[in-house]
């Protein structure tokens, strides 16, 4: 029973030690503006995200080879884009971390998906929010402030983010 005990206080351990250091490689908080930054939206086209200001915005952080965000993306393409993507008052923006067009490009037809999915390709965007740990979700208000994140994919706690949207997007 003792070895059992140690066992359980280690995990415990290890887990609230991973838990601190997501929360320490998180550069924004809550009620914060968005870090201000430019991006490309087609090859060769910048926008930049004060050209969203008055759309409620997600921003994804992901890369392609990364399992959670695997399992995330199918989600946000069912869950969120198809039922918002038409929204005049909402965007998506979904960064695939350290990867450019043509990586992107064959990963979204290869997996069907039709949201924007764009580059950074050194972590310009990402750099502004974290300095690890993928898949990241920073949804932004109409001002300009970050109003939920989140880091790494749980079921629960992507339906919370859906039924935020749904519930912000209300008519």
């Amino acid at each position: 029973m003792k070895s059992v005990l140690i066992i359980l206080a280690a995990l415990f351990l290890s887990y609230t030690g991973n838990a601190q250091e997501a929360d320490q490689s998180t550069l924004v908080k809550i009620g914060n503006p968005v870090p201000d930054f430019s991006f490309e939206i087609e090859k060769n086209k910048t926008s930049h995200i004060s050209d969203y200001k008055g759309k409620l915005v997600l921003i994804n952080l992901f890369a392609t080879w990364c399992p959670p965000c695997r399992a995330e993306l199918p989600q946000m393409q069912k869950k969120i884009w198809e039922k918002h993507k038409d929204n005049p008052r909402f965007a998506l923006l979904v960064f695939g971390r350290e990867e450019g067009w043509d990586t992107l490009n064959s990963f979204k037809k290869k997996f069907n998906y039709s949201f924007p999915i764009l580059p950074d390709t050194a972590r310009g965007v990402f750099g502004k929010f974290a300095t690890q740990s993928i898949p990241r979700n920073f949804l932004i208000d109409e001002n300009g402030k970050i109003i939920y994140q989140s880091i790494g994919f749980e079921p629960k706690e992507f339906q919370k983010l859906v039924h935020f949207i749904d519930e912000k997007l209300q008519p």
